[in-house]
């Protein structure tokens, strides 16, 4: 059986409890877990036409929790940069990979309410998902939400705290709602079912491309769930021998709010120091994070896959929303940010995601 455990001191606790974080040091759980059986190509033929197909290498089976999310269109956009359309998910973002896991989770541990945080989608999936669940839920927002998200939590019936201050602030928020008794604690941060959901991105895109992934894999960075998620599946798809090689991670942040790249360029392991401790303004909402608890894992995923970090300024992101709709995809401003940054590439195979809708946003002004 899965079991969580501390990446910093070791602690280990049970998958049906409600702690959300290492009782010691009050950091993000890892997911002790192994893979079962066998998968290949042929496995899935005829499989669920969902992100559930891969069941031997996820934690959980059997759910029902599900909205049929996965499994989406892999397209390209140049000789060498494909996009993979992961706003067509059910609820028009790509977090719906790790909120059903949370969801799924929370279902079987029956808490008395889940609580979430988020800059906006991670907090539309896990309302949606905790509706499809019948589960009582809180999600807590930054002040300037985007009010397309904020109206798509309230439309599943989940209520809604929008907290002063920014990104930080809310997570604070909903840390200490977590700790009430009976609380699940659905956190795309802190808790790793979400990233073995995300994970399902890279098997999909291994599945699609004939059992092969590109060389590159592109994504945007702010707590860097989708990143972590990729690391796990190549990591788990090379082990299996089912890739010859691991594909470089490329991490995408707005140039605003570009922690995680600063401390690459430094060649830290960790966050530099910053007394202020606050994101600027930014185009890319969903990757202003200033200090993501998982950096340490961030960064050295990057390294070991050979990877690097690109930023983009506000008006690369303005231009690049601009440069897909007139493809015909109408991404919102977050999910733009890794076209902008490696669309030009001829030297390489790179895949970017399209991870939200335009219609979470608008379009930037």
């Amino acid at each position: 059986m899965p079991a969580y455990i501390c990446p910093q001191d070791g602690t280990r606790a049970e998958t049906n409890a409600l702690t959300w974080c290492c009782p010691v040091c009050r950091g993000p759980w890892d997911l002790d877990f192994e893979t079962v059986g066998t998968l290949s190509l042929n496995s899935l033929a005829g499989r669920v036409n969902s992100l559930w197909r891969y069941e031997e290498v996820l934690p959980l089976s059997a759910p029902t929790t599900t909205l049929g999310e996965g499994r989406t269109p892999l397209v390209p956009l140049t000789g060498t940069v494909s996009a993979k359309l992961d706003f067509l998910m059910p609820t028009l973002s790509f977090k719906d990979r790790g909120a059903v896991m949370l969801a799924e989770l929370a279902r079987r541990l029956s808490p008395e309410r889940v609580v979430a945080d988020s800059s906006g989608n991670a907090g539309t999936a896990v309302a949606a998902y905790c509706a499809r669940a019948s589960l009582p839920c809180t999600v807590y927002v930054p002040e300037g939400t985007s009010p397309k998200k904020t109206e798509q939590i309230r439309a599943h019936g989940a209520r809604l705290e929008i907290v002063p201050g920014d990104r930080e602030a809310t997570a604070a928020a909903a840390r200490t709602a977590a700790d009430t008794p009976g609380t699940f604690y659905a956190s795309h941060v802190f808790n790793p079912y979400f990233l073995h959901g995300t994970k399902t991105y890279v098997y999909e895109l291994w599945e699609d491309l004939g059992g092969r992934l590109p060389d590159a894999i592109a994504v945007p960075v702010g707590n860097g769930t989708l990143l972590l998620g990729a690391a796990l599946a190549t990591a788990e798809l090379h082990a299996r021998g089912l890739i010859d090689r691991r594909p470089a991670l490329i991490a995408v942040q707005a140039e605003a709010v570009s922690p995680l790249a600063a401390a690459f360029r430094a060649d830290a392991d960790g966050l530099l120091d910053d007394p202020a401790g606050h994101a600027a303004p930014t185009l890319a909402e969903g990757i202003a994070i200033p200090r993501p608890p998982r950096a340490q894992a961030i960064l050295a995923a990057v390294r070991d896959s050979g990877g690097t970090f690109l930023t983009v300024t506000e008006d690369q992101i303005r231009a690049a929303q601009l440069d897909l709709a007139a493809r015909g995809f109408y991404v919102e401003t977050t999910g733009v940010a890794c076209w902008a940054a490696v669309g030009g590439w001829t030297d390489r195979s790179v895949v970017v995601p399209l991870c939200g809708a335009g219609l979470k946003t608008g379009l930037a002004g």
